[in-house]
């Protein structure tokens, strides 16, 4: 089947802001503080930038480029850059992993959309710890409130993907990432003039190594690993839609320097407000919807207006970090069925969409109502968290390293990364090294680790 016409993006800053936006998301803005506060600060930080440069840049630029080498859908362009066409089930897997993610990832942005319609109607003045913590309780064990949102979220990623490539996905990206960042900055800003605000920011960048343990590697190599959006088909896809003479390096370079800033600068907003009311930074996973509203209200006891300007800033600012990476969890199975499957575009993303749904209720529910029903002890919603986040992942992204670094035509693989022999591309050699041994290496002990078979 022809896959001529199926859109590019219009220029390389917006195929850099769409490759961005997929990267951050509730990774950058909730996992990266409270994996930061877990793992001794500064020291964290600096293991976790080496790990994204040995092994986050390179899995970054093959799927950069097999993606443009084949101009098409993940499961098939893993057929198209040599050797045997089996491989294609590793581009399938991607596109599987990615559509799972979204399942489950849609009731979390559900979440946040709720938490912003609570900032918006000052819904946190006043509230006590306890209060914020039964509250967080009862909204996501509700059957119905959940759902509601999750479904309005869901309406909202549909309707940015059904506009297309250029008109939906990179417009919305190049909205969307500048006021993001803008976001960020002003959030940034206003936590730093906090009192005791200097011992948060010497927490975060005043390293301490004697807090280092093998398990602060790990920590960080599986942080690098999720942050940057490897093996989700998203990278992948939409590279699909770069144009030839994009600079895949660079272009690898930037989205990983954008994501890692928005995860630095998300640090910079949570510490210092966290440290000024003497709350410790490693909160957990209840940090953004537990924990930060209360820290919120009593760093801002003075003033109710800065309070609520800043709860609401904060909560927009993950809503759309939400968004921009949802947007391509949904493209990468709406593009596969539609040239796979030969479904008009607008059909095949509302399919997509419907399905998630479906398969996310019954995740919200199992926070709630169907919390009875486990597997392994797991809820349906943490099964779907596990089994993607701690084995699909990791997986896909070990086959991608294994095929560019050993089977794919190595040709063609350099004649993408290097535009056709136009670029000197003297980092080639230094990738091709890292994506043969490094990276393999780091994932399967990311991939033993996260499973409980090693430790070291």
């Amino acid at each position: 089947m022809s896959v001529d016409n199926r859109g590019n993006f219009g220029s390389r800053l917006g195929g850099v802001l769409v490759a961005a936006g997929s990267a951050v998301g509730l990774g950058n803005i909730w996992r990266f503080p409270y994996e930061t506060g877990q793992n001794g600060g500064a020291a964290f930080l600096l293991i976790y930038i080496a790990c994204i440069a040995i092994f986050g840049l390179p899995l970054m630029m093959s799927e950069f480029a097999v993606g443009r080498h084949a101009q098409s859908n993940t499961a098939r362009a893993f057929g198209m850059m040599g050797g045997s066409k089996h491989w294609k089930w590793v581009g399938f897997l991607g596109v599987l992993t990615g559509t799972l993610i979204l399942c489950y990832y849609g009731v979390a942005a559900g979440w946040t959309l709720e938490y912003l319609i609570e900032a918006g109607a000052d819904g946190f003045a006043g509230k006590t710890p306890d209060q914020f913590a039964a509250d967080f309780s009862a909204f996501v064990s509700n059957p119905v409130r959940p759902i509601i949102c999750m479904v309005i979220f869901m309406g909202i990623n549909l309707a940015v993907i059904l506009l297309g490539v250029k008109k939906g996905i990179e417009k919305g990206s190049t909205l969307m990432m500048p006021l993001l960042c803008v976001f960020v900055l002003v959030l940034a800003v206003s936590s730093l003039v906090l009192p005791k605000s200097e011992k948060g920011i010497d927490f975060l960048f005043n390293p301490d190594f004697s807090k280092v343990t093998p398990g602060t590697f790990l920590s960080a190599m599986g942080q690098a690993f999720f942050s940057l959006s490897l093996s989700m088909g998203c990278l992948c896809t939409y590279a699909s839609y770069f144009r030839k003479e994009d600079k895949l390096f660079s272009n690898a370079v930037n989205v990983a320097s954008i994501d890692t800033l928005i995860a630095i600068l998300a640090g910079v907003i949570i510490f210092p407000a966290a440290f000024s009311v003497g709350i410790e930074p490693g909160a957990g996973p209840s940090l953004v919807f537990i924990t930060l509203p209360n820290v919120f209200q009593q760093a801002f006891s003075g003033s109710p207006i800065i309070s609520y300007v800043f709860s609401l800033l904060f909560y927009l600012l993950l809503t759309l970090a939400t968004l921009t990476s949802a947007m391509g969890l949904l493209e990468v199975p709406t593009i596969y069925m539609k040239e796979e499957f030969h479904i008009r575009r607008r059909w095949s993303a509302i399919g997509c969409t419907i399905f998630c749904v479906v398969v996310g209720v019954a995740c919200s529910l199992s926070m709630g109502v169907w919390s009875d029903y486990t597997v392994g002890g797991l809820n349906i919603f943490d099964l779907f968290d596990f089994v993607t986040a701690k084995i699909m992942l990791p997986i896909g992204g070990l086959l991608i390293a294994i095929y560019t670094g050993w089977f794919c035509d190595k040709k063609l693989l350099r004649d993408e990364i290097t535009n056709g022999g136009t670029l000197k591309a003297s980092y080639y050699s230094i990738y091709r090294f890292l994506i043969r041994y490094v990276a393999p290496l780091a994932i399967i002990l990311i991939f033993l680790n996260e499973l409980g078979l090693f430790k070291l």
